[in-house]
């Protein structure tokens, strides 16, 4: 790019993806597409949730031996083998993850495939070039 005033280029800025990331997280919150999109997909889990507590509803007195300090221990103790605390944190930093859009996904994967094929190529020269040295070398 030429600056007019002064005839001179000027290199533009190069853009990281954390920077976009944080310029589009601190420009506008999420799309309402998104938050409908996720009301809808959650709604029959809620149903769901709100039937069956329904149904277990008069066989809470079950549960009362469970609220006992030593099956409180039990249980905590059985959460940290199972690593729930593990898989709550991922759900949530999955949550804050800024994915990518069409025209980024649709730029990262051809960049993916232009890496393997050229690398690809150089494996395959250097393993051509190897086996014709060491042919030479152990045939002679």
């Amino acid at each position: 790019m030429a600056d007019k005033s002064t005839g001179k280029s000027q290199k533009r800025k190069i853009v990281t993806v954390r920077e976009r990331t944080e310029q589009t997280n601190n420009a506008a919150p999420k799309s309402r597409k998104v938050a409908r999109t996720a009301k809808a997909i959650s709604t029959p889990f809620r149903i769901l949730g709100r039937g069956l507590r329904k149904v277990l509803y008069p066989l809470r007195f079950l549960l009362r031996p469970f609220k006992t300090r030593p099956m409180r221990f039990i249980g905590r103790i059985l959460s940290k083998v199972l690593l729930f605390s593990y898989f709550a944190g991922a759900w949530k930093e999955l949550r804050l993850v800024t994915w990518p859009g069409r025209r980024e996904t649709r730029q990262l994967t051809f960049a993916v495939f232009v890496f393997a094929f050229v690398f690809g190529l150089i494996i395959t020269i250097v393993d051509f070039g190897l086996d014709k040295i060491f042919k030479r070398i152990i045939l002679q």
